[in-house]
């Protein structure tokens, strides 16, 4: 299907792309002023996210449609997917994927698109979870940036986080891990812990906490831009430096008022609000800077 729109003086192209990782279906949304130009490939943060940055039938903030609208003023080129959990032709074909899968459903959409040669380059953008993903997927491509990307492994975060919330917990959680690395399963997760060690998840937890994100930081060569905003109450901007550290040669920047679906946040309140409806404005430095970056 191809659609033409008229934005800002210039013709938007939109085009639906189905890209297939064996029987793993990859739909998504190409958009571009003109081709021969830098084309983004955006992977996604946790959960059942959709091209347009939507999470059914909760999330509905709507940030990677608002994102690609305003890049595509830039005379940016722009492709998004639904991730395999939320196309539900993928349901059947979902027991048992791995973290690793993730990286290789973006591996076959940076394919997909270098071997068509359209585009002058390919810059890689990963979202929250994404951030690892892209990180992994980077070979192939001209420049990596990471939005609100974690520093440290899964099964690392969630023990703070449980620890936060509960000492005692911690440590349970902390023995669970354990469990699940030395012997590939828990025997008896704590019932309030069964949402975080779902039998069902225990094959991709252990997966994902192989990969180190500092760690794995350091083999990325191609200019590097880490962004993070001020309200992000997910992903702090300590992990942002913390990655930084790792690769000095990257670029920092920090947005003032940015929250984790990246929209502009005044009122504290509002934060958790931005989630559920497309309302909230997108935080304009976001764009500005990944202008800047891409163009110089």
């Amino acid at each position: 299907m191809f659609i033409c729109a008229v934005c800002v003086g210039q013709k938007i192209h939109t085009e639906e792309i189905l890209i297939k990782n064996d029987v793993i279906e990859l739909p998504g949304t190409l958009t571009y002023a003109k081709e021969n130009t830098a084309l983004i490939i955006w992977i996604h943060g946790s959960g059942n996210v959709d091209r347009n940055g939507n999470q059914h039938p909760i999330i509905k903030a709507n940030y990677i449609k608002q994102f690609r609208d305003s890049i595509n003023k830039e005379g940016i080129a722009f492709f998004s997917y639904d991730k395999r959990t939320s196309t539900k032709k993928n349901f059947n074909h979902l027991k048992g994927f791995l973290f690793k899968d993730l990286v290789k459903d973006a591996q076959k959409v940076i394919s997909y698109f270098s071997s068509k040669k359209r585009f002058s380059e390919i810059i890689l953008i990963g979202h929250s979870q994404g951030s690892l993903v892209a990180m992994l997927a980077s070979q192939n491509t001209s420049k990596y940036i990471s939005i609100a990307g974690p520093s440290e492994s899964i099964d690392k975060t969630i023990i703070k986080q449980v620890t936060k919330q509960s000492p005692e917990f911690g440590k349970v959680t902390e023995a669970h891990f354990k469990e699940l690395f030395e012997t590939g399963t828990i025997k008896q997760v704590n019932p309030l812990l069964a949402t975080v060690f779902a039998k069902q998840n225990l094959a991709f937890i252990a997966d994902y906490s192989k990969y180190n994100p500092t760690e794995e930081l350091k083999k990325v060569t191609i200019p590097t831009l880490l962004i993070n905003g001020t309200k992000d109450i997910q992903v702090k901007i300590e992990d942002a430096q913390a990655l930084h550290n790792a690769l000095p040669s990257s670029k920092l920047v920090l947005i003032n008022n940015m929250n984790h679906v990246l929209k502009n946040i005044e009122k504290d309140a509002d934060n958790m609000n931005s989630y559920y409806s497309a309302h909230f404005q997108l935080s304009t430095k976001l764009i500005t800077t990944i202008v800047a970056f891409i163009k110089n």
